[in-house]
């Protein structure tokens, strides 16, 4: 497999934008009667990357201290978060395992796969130079290893079996802010041959074939998550908050807005013409907001900063074990400034679950 990985210089105009903005034991919850997933399946960037870019040449990595602070031991995976991420807060719920470990991971057992694997890769983006800037995998590269898993599916449990795992899981899918945020607006080299709105017509055009990919290959339950309102990343608001960090950048949420009803527009097109499909839009825009608006509503006190560092453009190698975290990051919304805490995480998914999970079966 070919990795998509730029030279140095590349990388270090990415991250140099990516800073300055940049018990299981049963479900959890209530499914309809006669109906389960066996497996959860995840593409995307760095929300659900549970380890995959440990081992790639690049710098978008969360695989050392404080990352991973509140995880078993204190011990960093390569999850962007200081201890679970949304993929395994889903495994859980749903009571199919308690965490959901990277395909790439080399402790990786049949019983694991079985049960579901993330392909996500922090700085992936549906537009191929998003992956290609932060030298991680592609969503070319993360369909690749998707086919690859279902070969070893069918080795070990064979392809009838295969056929039901892939035709029930539940099927993440977790991109879209990097191209925004990043390759975009940052780094700019799109905004030479594309104005935000056919920019968002890529993406969507990008996604959609993706989703097309993996129907194809039997998913059929695929909860596609839109953009967050992107201005209110504590980086974007340190890059592009006017000189006021405490607002929101408008410009950026706005963009978020645009893409997430074009995306909205084409789901709802995929799910009438696809057999059986189940693509479900999942607006992670809304709660996010509103959570940001209402902090104390959630128990929270901090959503401007993240608590790694000043949690104004610590992210990533910049998040790191010479600085200082915060005393309490239950109080906080985000852990660095580009992700939520675990916290925060949780209460996002538990909202989305009592939402969405329905819109499934």
């Amino acid at each position: 497999m070919k990795l998509s990985y730029s030279s140095s210089s590349s990388l270090t105009i990415f991250l140099v934008s990516l800073f300055l903005v940049a018990d299981h034991g049963g479900a959890r919850v209530t499914l309809p009667a006669n109906v389960s997933f066996p497996a959860v399946i995840a593409f995307g960037d760095s929300i659900v990357d549970q380890g995959a870019n440990n081992n790639l040449k690049t710098l978008i990595k969360a695989n050392f201290s404080p990352y991973g602070k509140d995880f078993v031991a204190g011990k960093p995976t390569g999850r962007f978060s200081n201890n679970k991420t949304p993929a395994d807060m889903l495994v859980e719920q749903l009571g199919i395992k308690e965490l959901l470990p990277a395909y790439l991971d080399p402790s990786l057992d049949d019983k694991e796969l079985l049960t579901g694997v993330s392909f996500a890769s922090g700085g992936a983006g549906f537009d191929p130079q998003t992956s290609q800037l932060a030298g991680v995998l592609s969503f070319a590269d993360q369909l690749n290893q998707f086919k690859e898993y279902i070969e070893k599916l069918k080795g070990i449990v064979g392809k009838e079996r295969t056929q039901y795992i892939l035709a029930n899981s539940l099927f993440l899918l977790v991109a879209g802010t990097d191209d925004l945020a990043n390759t975009y607006f940052d780094v700019g080299i799109r905004r030479l041959h594309y104005n935000i709105s056919s920019y968002s017509n890529l993406l969507v055009s990008s996604a959609s074939k993706f989703i097309l990919d993996i129907y194809k290959l039997g998913a059929r339950r695929i909860g596609v998550f839109n953009a967050p309102p992107i201005g209110c990343l504590p980086s974007q608001r340190t890059l592009s908050g006017n000189g006021h960090r405490h607002m929101c950048a408008k410009k950026f949420n706005k963009a978020a807005q645009l893409y997430n009803n074009k995306l909205q527009t084409e789901l709802k097109r995929l799910n009438s013409t696809l057999i059986q499909s189940r693509i479900v839009n999942v607006d992670i825009y809304t709660p996010l907001l509103s959570i940001i608006e209402n902090p104390q509503q959630y128990g929270l006190e901090v959503v401007d900063r993240g608590c790694c560092g000043t949690g104004t453009v610590e992210v990533a190698v910049l998040c790191n074990k010479f600085l200082p975290a915060c005393l309490d990051d239950s109080k906080y919304l985000f852990w660095d400034s580009y992700h939520p805490t675990e916290k925060g995480y949780n209460i996002l998914i538990n909202q989305l679950l009592g939402k969405y999970i329905n819109d499934f079966f």
